[in-house]
């Protein structure tokens, strides 16, 4: 069941998102900026940047992985800090707590210049796979 999340994630791939490093409570996610990225004024689209930092919150969520449980999604927030119009985003995904029923992330987004584009919060439920 270990990295179920980014095995299993056809969405993901979809978008252009790679999955670079996943290990213990942590991940590393990149994204080339394409033209269906952008949003009308030429930006990247939130809802882009929100997957990007999704996708790497589950991969680091479900790096612990077992046979009998998997990490969802049960809250998440995003703060954009600055626009992106080109190049390659990479997101780290760093766990905030390790808790045995609730985990919780944080997720950052930067560009090529290691600038800072979002900050994502995610917290976790750990459910019982069902065999």
């Amino acid at each position: 069941m270990k990295d179920i999340a980014p095995r299993n994630d056809t969405f993901a791939p979809f978008c252009g998102i790679k999955l670079e490093e996943c290990k213990n409570g942590f991940a590393r996610s990149t994204m080339k900026v394409e033209q269906h990225h952008k949003n009308g004024i030429g930006t990247v689209h939130g809802g882009a940047l929100f997957t990007l930092a999704d996708y790497t919150f589950a991969a680091a969520a479900n790096s612990r992985g077992t046979d009998v449980h998997v990490v969802v999604a049960i809250n998440a927030q995003i703060s954009y800090m600055k626009a992106v119009t080109e190049g390659i985003l990479t997101a780290i995904a760093e766990e905030i707590k390790f808790d045995t029923k609730v985990p919780v992330y944080i997720v950052k987004i930067f560009n090529e210049k290691k600038e800072l584009v979002a900050v994502f919060n995610g917290m976790g439920y750990k459910k019982e796979v069902k065999k």
